[in-house]
């Protein structure tokens, strides 16, 4: 009896701790499987908070709009980082090498007053090509790419201070500014919210579909159809607010795309797959068969290309090419990368999650821009942001590895 009692309570404990760890167990599941719509959250108390302290001016259609067409920058270099990072790899220098890149393109169309498909062929083509040196550096070279990055900030950073002479080029012609400054039609946005809600509703029947084909765990119906209705919500809601200023701006139809794009081939392609297990585990790829050289090669090369339209987007948007374009720009991608889930370890991550995530930095910046916070507070915030996102990753993965 006496054994009993003094057993109890240890009984008791271990079971707590069981218990405990159980919990937390499902905390970090529940917490990465959704951690896109918690993001979503934070973005919707991020905009009622701002709106409140602006008076409603950060949710005006002018503001909106022109939110949207600032994180599209941003929105479509992550597009490539996604990749870099999910490849265990990183790139310091797209920053530096969009300054370049619109820079060109800025003389390009002011000094030498070349045909804009001219321009931008030029422009995509040298970005290609400067993405894939650093994937050579990287791949083939053995340089690692942090320091590869490192090296080409300060490098392109000091070709286009010598390409423009340390001064704005400008004015550029009225086409290449309608690339960053253009505005769809009220009736083709329309059409366009009513092909996406349909396409949302053809992933969600197929989703389903293939998880029974596969005799996997079908999502319960309910979970399916709410999805579908909220992306219908939101889709409307953003193209009203577009349609009742001026229409979807041009670069967000871009963005649009290229995220079609990327999840395409994130997803439905070998070589997405092959980026994913190169991350994952690199010699174990290597000795499957898979040229893992090539494949971070492409993936640089993918990054220069995000690079290039970036830049051409960025100097149509201002007007102008500045020698001080895309400075840090590097850290407000990788942030977003890592706040929409892309994991610092390599081996996972999504390309809609990052365009989340560029969202929320955008807000951030949007939004204490119009309050006049201190550039240091901006810094600070962002900063921390950062570390947070980082910590998370840390904490939602250890118990897994």
């Amino acid at each position: 009896m006496m054994l009993d009692k003094v057993h109890a309570p240890v009984a008791a404990q271990g079971g707590a701790a069981r218990a405990a760890a159980n919990t937390g167990i499902s905390f970090k599941q529940i917490f990465t499987q959704y951690k896109i719509l918690a993001l979503l959250v934070a973005i919707a108390i991020i905009w009622a908070f701002f709106s409140w302290k602006t008076d409603g001016g950060f949710t005006s259609a002018r503001n909106l709009s022109n939110l949207m067409r600032q994180m599209s920058v941003t929105g479509i270099l992550a597009c490539g980082m996604v990749f870099v990072i999910i490849a265990g790899e990183i790139d310091l220098s797209i920053g530096s090498l969009l300054g370049l890149l619109g820079g060109l393109a800025a003389v390009l169309d002011v000094v030498h007053h070349l045909p804009l498909p001219i321009s931008m062929a030029i422009v995509l083509a040298g970005g290609m090509l400067l993405g894939f040196l650093n994937g050579y550096l990287t791949a083939y070279a053995g340089i690692p790419s942090f320091i590869v990055g490192l090296g080409g900030m300060l490098a392109y950073r000091g070709i286009v201070l010598g390409l423009t002479d340390g001064t704005t080029i400008a004015p550029i012609s009225p086409e290449f500014e309608q690339l960053g400054q253009a505005y769809l039609p009220p009736a083709f946005g329309m059409l366009l919210g009513a092909v996406l809600f349909v396409l949302a509703c053809v992933l969600a029947w197929r989703q389903r579909a293939s998880q029974a084909r596969h005799h996997l765990p079908v999502l319960p119906l309910w979970r399916s159809v709410a999805r579908v209705a909220i992306i219908g919500v939101v889709l409307a809601g953003l193209i009203s607010t577009f349609n009742s200023y001026e229409g979807i701006p041009l670069p967000v139809l871009i963005l649009l795309v290229l995220l079609g794009v990327f999840s395409y081939i994130a997803r439905q392609t070998v070589f997405g797959r092959r980026i994913y297990a190169v991350g994952s585990n690199m010699e174990a790829t290597r000795l499957s068969g898979i040229n893992v050289r090539a494949v971070k090669l492409w993936i640089f090369g993918l990054m220069g290309l995000m690079c290039a339209l970036a830049g051409l987007i960025n100097t149509a948007r201002l007007a102008a090419g500045s020698p001080s374009a895309g400075m840090s720009a590097e850290l407000d991608v990788i942030a977003a990368c890592f706040i929409g889930g892309t994991s610092m370890r390599g081996g996972a991550g999504t390309v809609h999650g990052a365009l989340v995530g560029a969202l929320v930095m955008a807000s951030l910046d949007n939004g204490m821009s119009m309050l006049d916070v201190d550039t240091y507070w901006q810094m600070i915030v962002k900063g921390l942001i950062l570390t947070l996102a980082v910590w998370l990753d840390v904490a939602t993965r250890t118990g897994r590895r």
